[in-house]
């Protein structure tokens, strides 16, 4: 089924001349560039790599066989070997020798990610001596024993050797397995990591955002594994599969050469051929075919393949591109209507928001402390797709699952509940916008005494939007006004304040009220409710507050004068009649 296949080649691979008795196809892993050598080079070298900008091609006088060939980083130096013994530079550069080492070498790996080299270096092959290489300098690192059939690759920062061990000597058992030993810059190399692939084969290594991917040319499959799902404290942690076997998503190669008819459609590629040749990190060459691949990883098919929500949910906050998938995780998860379900997934998002706050308050504090304190190399924290914050919550699964038919609103609440809950957990402040959706959703479905339940016991967090919500509520549950008030009296808001909210909320009578309660009727502008009463457009309303002023400025001063402007829009609306009438209100 092709929604399982979670490996996939990549859309725009680099495409070279392919390997053939007149063209030798080399690969220099440094800067992941292909070189297509025809003739020597006298008829040409084409020089691709991972962008257009490092495609280059020149040609070279054929003076034998080219067994290698490389360019320096940037493509300013370009290095040929034709025999066992000697490499030429061209434009006659001249070397320097910097630093040299006596010692007895049987192969060699090099890792351009981390500029580390490993020797064999003993007559059985199984001494491993490293070296590393920084600004100009070569360092010896601690050598250390292991056995053949290596590749060396950085995995979540660091440095492993991945040795593939093709028989396990525990329980009877002859399956292979991958043994992790991590490789620090200082201290001994130390086994880490054990991945149990439970069969035999031939097997080719990759890692594709930072999953190590175990390819199985037997059965055409591969497997991947996180050395970051793990148990903790585990001097050596064993691994299992973190999905099942699945084949590389099916790859389609144009038809080439004189016989093709355009309208021909492509055809298959063949997926884990033997001449595919697999490099560090994601690399994939078919060099009969012309084809260097990079291998990704397809998200969206591992929410199924992965029943434990838990796990998965660990899994997927460490990919790159992860956000919509995890949004989609969570819009699933609330409606299979299992709440301890919901409860884990967002407690796992809500740790490295969490997280991601807290290094974000870090480097505040550092930038505000100033350079003067030390701290001008503190670096921004990145924000990765995993930090997923209220807004992409409120905004991708929330609000569309209050909408949702066929749910229990009482599950609805719940699932709302669960994630402010979770944001308490972790201390992180709830934006009004989230309780705004509990409180709209509850009177929603009339739950009139629940929402009295939640403000009472401070579930829902005071605020002044939250204040002004209640305040709209009045009219469909009667207590909200008081709530509110009550609300902004705790917020210590000020009178003047108050009545600045409700008014820029149209909340006039509401003002009104509020103003008389508190005893300040007599000397507030009538001006600012006068307006605030017109710009509704509310004719009754405007009516309303108008004879109220025209009530109080009668009993005060004896007279109900009142600003032109108000007097003039008043006699428009209900005419001078009216302006005579005595006030009821």
């Amino acid at each position: 089924m092709t929604e399982e296949h979670y490996l996939e080649l990549c859309e725009n691979p680099v495409q070279f001349e392919h390997a053939s008795s007149v063209n030798n196809v080399f690969f220099d892993e440094a800067n992941k560039q292909v070189f297509a050598v025809r003739s020597g080079g006298a008829t040409g070298v084409v020089v691709k790599g991972p962008d257009d900008k490092s495609s280059v091609a020149f040609r070279m006088d054929d003076k034998g066989e080219v067994k290698c060939i490389k360019f320096s980083i940037g493509n300013k130096i370009l290095a040929v070997q034709r025999t066992l013994k000697s490499v030429v530079f061209p434009d006659k550069r001249s070397l320097k020798l910097l630093k040299s080492q006596s010692i007895n070498v049987n192969w060699y790996q090099y890792c351009p990610e981390t500029a580390v080299i490993l020797l064999s270096t003993t007559v059985q092959g199984n001494i491993l001596q490293p070296f590393a290489f920084r600004n100009g300098t070569m360092s010896k690192m601690s050598k250390f024993e292991i056995e053949l059939d290596i590749a060396m690759a950085t995995i979540y920062g660091q440095l492993f050797v991945m040795y593939l061990k093709h028989h396990s000597r525990t329980a009877n058992s002859p399956s292979a397995e991958v043994v992790l030993y991590h490789l620090p810059r200082e201290g001994a190399c130390k086994k880490s990591h054990v991945l149990k692939l439970n069969t035999t084969g031939k097997f080719a290594l990759n890692i594709v955002d930072n999953l190590v991917v175990v390819h199985h040319q037997s059965t055409q499959t591969s497997l991947i594994f996180d050395i970051k799902l793990k148990e903790p404290d585990c001097a050596v942690n064993t691994h299992q599969p973190v999905l099942p076997a699945r084949s590389i998503h099916p790859y389609r190669i144009p038809l080439s050469g004189p016989a093709v008819v355009p309208s021909q459609p492509p055809v298959p590629c063949q997926l884990y051929s033997s001449s595919w040749s697999v490099f560090q990190p994601e690399i994939i060459i078919s060099a009969s075919e012309g084809y260097l691949w990079y291998l990704q990883v397809k998200l969206p098919p591992t929410v199924n393949l992965l029943q434990d929500k838990g796990k998965l949910m660990d899994f997927l906050l460490r990919r790159r591109d992860c956000k919509m998938v995890i949004l989609s995780v969570c819009s699933q998860s609330t409606s299979k209507g299992s709440l301890p379900v919901v409860a884990t997934v967002f407690d796992k998002l809500n740790q490295v928001y969490k997280e991601y706050l807290e290094a974000e308050q870090t480097y505040t504090v550092a930038m505000e402390s100033g350079p003067s304190r030390g701290n001008s190399a503190q670096k921004r924290p990145v924000r990765t797709q995993a930090v997923i914050d209220q807004s992409d919550m409120y905004t991708h699964v929330l609000s569309n699952f209050t909408e949702r038919k066929g749910v229990s609103h009482k599950f609805i609440i719940a699932v709302l509940m669960e994630y402010i809950r979770s944001l308490n957990q972790f201390q992180v402040t709830v934006q009004h916008y989230l309780y705004e959706l509990v409180i709209k959703t509850l009177v929603q479905h009339n739950l009139f005494y629940m929402l009295h339940q939640f403000l009472q016991y401070h579930v829902l967090s005071d605020s002044k939007p939250l204040a002004c919500l209640l305040l709209s509520l009045e009219s469909t549950y009667p207590p909200a006004h008081q709530l509110s008030l009550d609300m902004l009296k705790r917020l210590s808001t000020a009178n003047d304040e108050i009545v600045e909210v409700l008014l820029s909320k149209q909340q006039v009578l509401g003002a009104l009220r509020f103003i008389r309660s508190v005893g300040g009727h007599d000397n507030v502008s009538a001006r600012k409710f006068l307006d605030a009463a017109r710009q509704t457009e509310d004719q009754m309303l405007f009516y309303t507050v108008f004879r109220s002023f025209q009530q109080r400025n009668q009993r005060l001063r004896g007279s109900p004068g009142f600003n032109p402007e108000h007097v003039v829009h008043f006699k428009q609306l209900f005419g001078d009649q009216a302006l005579m009438k005595p006030s009821t209100v």
